[in-house]
């Protein structure tokens, strides 16, 4: 198992540094001047002298590779360089901003995990029925309904018209309820339809029919035996949603005024905060791959009959 981490981490290495060399690239090409940005963010005129010299200091008029491992190495030792907006370290604002995302993500997975799964055992133990018709119906309706619209419809119920929950912000619990149903309803009904095939596969095993045949309960079979043998799906998907959770809240938190990282780095590129938005990149980069990797060892607990590599044979 160890063996087995420390090689997938290696892999790891190119990637996060394409990423890091693409993201750099990217915003070396964009045509707007960062000194000039930082210049105008103060709101004092300024010379052809005072943009040259703030170039010259945030070391701009150096060559492009240059440039790329001198930001680089300060990535290396957590220093992602200062705002040329605000001025504030990028490492300290993306800190702040990520324990909402964390929560927005975790309350949204409980709220589709607590939803889905029920459902979609329901929807596979009556198989054609009324109750799995109604079920595949709604999870294809909630599907297509885009997550803006969503927002929008929730704001103008509990907001507008009952006055029930606050519209935007972060002001404790009652603010996170509306995100929450946001993010988790288009995921609750892809989960469904994902729980409710893995069920259906695992009802058609041999062991099914062996277990029913020594006249196990129904109960135990499903919720012992054939929930247990799904996890491995389901884990599959936690990993995925979690990681694309972290980096694809922007127009949830946006909508919902909430002070996370898709807020954040929806606001750093209407301001062309260049080393905001490239530490972002970096971030959830370093998220979603050692997500990945935590649930391909998650694998292991679940089905020990996988392996992970030859070594493990």
């Amino acid at each position: 198992m160890g063996k087995y981490i420390r090689k997938r981490l290696i892999d790891l290495i190119p990637i996060l540094l394409g990423i890091s060399f693409l993201s750099f690239l990217l915003m070396y090409l964009s045509p707007s001047d960062p000194a000039q940005l930082m210049l105008s963010a103060s709101g004092q005129a300024y010379s052809q002298e005072d943009l040259n010299l703030v170039r010259e200091n945030l070391g701009l008029n150096q060559p492009f590779l240059k440039q790329y491992f001198s930001w680089l190495l300060g990535c290396l030792h957590g220093d992602f360089g200062n705002s040329y907006i605000t001025g504030k370290s990028v490492s300290e604002t993306l800190l702040n901003a990520l324990w909402p995302t964390v929560q927005l993500s975790i309350t949204s997975l409980l709220f589709t995990l607590v939803i889905s799964i029920p459902l979609g055992i329901l929807s596979a133990v009556k198989k054609n029925k009324i109750a799995d018709y109604i079920i595949r119906l709604l999870s294809f309706i909630g599907s297509a309904i885009p997550g803006f619209l969503v927002a929008l419809i929730l704001i103008y119920i509990f907001s507008i018209k009952l006055g029930m929950l606050p519209a935007y912000g972060n002001n404790g619990f009652s603010s996170i309820i509306m995100p929450t149903i946001t993010l988790g309803l288009g995921m609750t009904c892809k989960y469904i339809r994902q729980v409710r095939a893995s069920i259906l596969e695992e009802l058609n095993k041999s062991y099914v029919v062996g277990a029913r045949s020594r006249g196990i309960k129904e109960s135990s079979i499903i919720y012992v035996n054939v929930l247990k043998n799904s996890m491995l799906t389901i884990s599959t998907l936690i990993g995925l949603s979690f990681g694309s959770l972290l980096g694809g809240t922007c127009i949830v938190e946006t909508i919902f005024m909430w002070p996370g990282l898709g807020k954040l780095s929806i606001d750093a590129i209407l301001k062309r905060d260049y080393l905001l938005i490239q530490g972002y990149t970096v971030w959830i980069a370093v998220a979603f791959v050692l997500i990945n990797l935590l649930t391909d060892v998650i694998y292991r607990f679940i089905d020990p009959r996988i392996k992970l590599s030859q070594e493990d044979d």
